[in-house]
């Protein structure tokens, strides 16, 4: 999982007629990490993610948007990685299309902005992207005659809170220097419990 990860670095991701050049994801590893959505186990809406190597994992965030991983780890293990943001560089009308007014540099800067400019949602969840016939298709980056090197950079992943959000013992987020079309981090905020209702309360 955390070889996979980086190697993602610069692979295209194609689906409806658009393709991004992934210039962001996050690792995730299952019961190993307190930060995976399978920590505690499976459960109906992680079943995805413990089956086998090349299934998407596509899931609901916030009660907002859609974000979409593609699993990596041996069946049973929920290893995924998370495609946090990329470059638009194949059906450029039609991404902006689906993400009308905004600039071209942000069109899948962040995860939920990937999936919609990809027509990513939960119709896509559990397909097997290693298929022949597959609606999503990941490809090796090009490697040019004499390329400049890519540096990857490492650091703690966006948004997560706890343990998990731990960048000395989970620097799991993985992204190319120097993409303007990375997200920018952001800590996980601790959300405080619901107080208890008092005399009336509902």
């Amino acid at each position: 999982m955390l070889e996979v990860a980086p190697q993602l670095l610069g692979c295209t991701v194609t689906h409806a007629g658009v393709t991004i050049r992934l210039t962001e994801v996050e690792a995730y590893d299952g019961a190993n990490d307190p930060g995976s959505h399978a920590f505690r186990g499976q459960t109906p809406r992680t079943r995805v993610m413990f089956g086998e190597p090349g299934g998407l994992y596509v899931y609901f965030a916030y009660g907002m948007h859609w974000c979409a991983n593609l699993v990596c780890g041996s069946a049973g293990a929920a290893a995924a990685v998370l495609m946090r943001a990329g470059e638009v560089v194949g059906g450029m009308d039609l991404a902006r299309s689906r993400r009308a007014g905004v600039i071209d540099r942000d069109l899948a800067r962040g995860p939920a902005r990937l999936t919609m400019t990809l027509g990513l949602d939960r119709d896509q969840n559990g397909i097997d992207t290693t298929s022949a016939d597959s609606p999503l298709v990941t490809r090796a980056p090009v490697r040019r005659p004499s390329p400049a090197a890519a540096i990857v950079r490492s650091g703690p992943r966006v948004g997560i809170s706890g343990p998990g959000g731990d960048g000395a013992t989970y620097p799991w987020r993985f992204w190319l220097e120097g993409e303007p079309t990375v997200s920018v981090y952001r800590p996980g905020k601790v959300r405080p419990p619901k107080p208890a209702a008092g005399p009336g309360g509902s």
